[in-house]
């Protein structure tokens, strides 16, 4: 298996031969927590680094390593780690590479449990928490310390599609000896490749799109073999204890197969709905990186092969007005999480973001009238019909 072949037979094929499984078309799933050595002498060179293989499921386990060869083969990376969660994934990470007096820079607007993490959990050990507005690289620069060690952000980012120049932001974090981070959850590896950008390290709610169908959590790092063992031996193994289960993992393999082609579904039909939307009486305002008025539209065709599933929009009305639309609906399922076969709605100021207080959200771009739509894999008319029904209802939409 070669980086020359393409994105889905990678995602279907790495790493596994059936014919060195007894032919199981599927790989084995390895449910031990531990592993039996020939002889102590063996032992001891697998706990010294000499000798590989598997010693201990909190280290590693041939289930995960599978998935992990996968995810570091889709985002273009030497190596990739399997962690029970997204924020497990982000924890390992940052315990791993900072030290108390470290500064982080991250962008404006963050997950609401990246940001709660950062600002009450970080801060607490000594470690200096800066907010830049990335989506002006520039700002980067005049931010940089000799104490920055690492610059991280969301593109797009949750919950607002604010876009971030991965190659601008990398360059300047590395002039300035700084490590890049990228939370590629929103994108996936099929619509954006943070690494053949500049990124040092990608991050992802596995939970999400490469998962695909909202039964698992899980989390995966990708990036050079060398930071990936520290994540792995220290974050990971005596920090976090942040491990995936391997039945997780053989469910987050069984979602990569199809990832390419869920995600041509997925973007289709956003394309679709965000276009309709853009034009609703009702609708105040409409973040989406596919429609021309975006502001960082151009940014959007160069560093994403589409503009994704998600779609954030203001209702005229404000909060009340998107709640009671929200009450309304039928079939889009009211719920948090994204990347599922359903299409998903939620309000990220009472929901995902409530970690931030009121004036924290005001200062990083989330709006109180904000609602975050996760275009799923139904018949697109069917999606527009239950925002039409919904929407109808509101006097906007009536005088029109």
């Amino acid at each position: 298996m070669t980086q020359s072949q393409g994105f889905a037979t990678r995602a279907i094929h790495c790493g596994y031969d059936p014919m060195q499984n007894q032919g199981a078309l599927t790989p084995p799933l390895h449910l031990t927590s531990t592993f039996a050595f020939d002889t102590a002498e063996a032992g001891g060179e697998l706990f010294a680094g000499a000798r590989g293989g598997h010693v201990y499921s909190r280290i590693s386990n041939p289930t995960l390593d599978l998935l992990e060869q996968r995810i570091a083969t889709l985002e273009g990376a030497e190596a990739g780690l399997a962690l029970a969660s997204g924020m497990g994934a982000i924890t390992s990470v940052l315990w791993t590479l900072l030290a108390p007096g470290d500064e982080v820079i991250v962008d404006k607007t963050l997950y609401g449990c990246t940001f709660a993490y950062m600002q009450h959990g970080l801060r607490k050990f000594g470690i200096t928490i800066t907010h830049v507005d990335l989506t002006e690289p520039a700002n980067l620069t005049d931010a940089m310390s000799e104490r920055t060690r690492i610059v991280y952000f969301e593109t797009p980012a949750n919950p607002n599609m604010r876009l971030v120049d991965i190659a601008a932001v990398a360059r300047i974090a590395h002039a300035g000896g700084a490590q890049v981070v990228v939370d590629n959850t929103y994108a996936t590896p099929y619509l954006t490749r943070p690494i053949a950008l500049g990124a040092d390290l990608v991050v992802h709610s596995a939970t999400k799109y490469l998962g695909g169908h909202g039964d698992l959590v899980a989390g995966l790092v990708a990036g050079r073999a060398e930071v990936i063992s520290e994540i792995r031996l220290v974050g990971m193994k005596d920090m976090t204890g942040a491990v995936m289960a391997p039945f997780n993992a053989m469910l987050v393999m069984r979602g990569l197969k199809t990832l390419a082609l869920r995600m041509d579904r997925h973007c289709a039909s956003a394309q679709v709905v965000a276009e309709w939307l853009d034009r609703h009486p009702a609708v105040a305002k409409v973040h989406y990186p596919g429609l021309p008025g975006f502001a960082q539209a151009d940014l959007a065709s160069r560093q994403m092969a589409q503009p994704g599933a998600m779609i954030a929009f203001e209702m005229k009305g404000g909060m009340q007005a998107g709640q009671a639309m929200m009450n309304r609906l039928q079939l889009i399922v009211r719920a948090v999480s994204l990347g599922d076969a359903e299409t998903l709605i939620q309000h990220p100021a009472s929901m995902t973001h409530s970690t931030y207080t009121p004036e924290e959200r005001a200062v990083h771009g989330i709006g109180d009238g904000l609602i975050r739509l996760s275009v799923g894999l139904e018949d697109v008319d069917d999606i527009v019909d239950d925002l039409d029904n919904a929407l109808g209802q509101f006097p906007a939409a009536q005088s029109a």
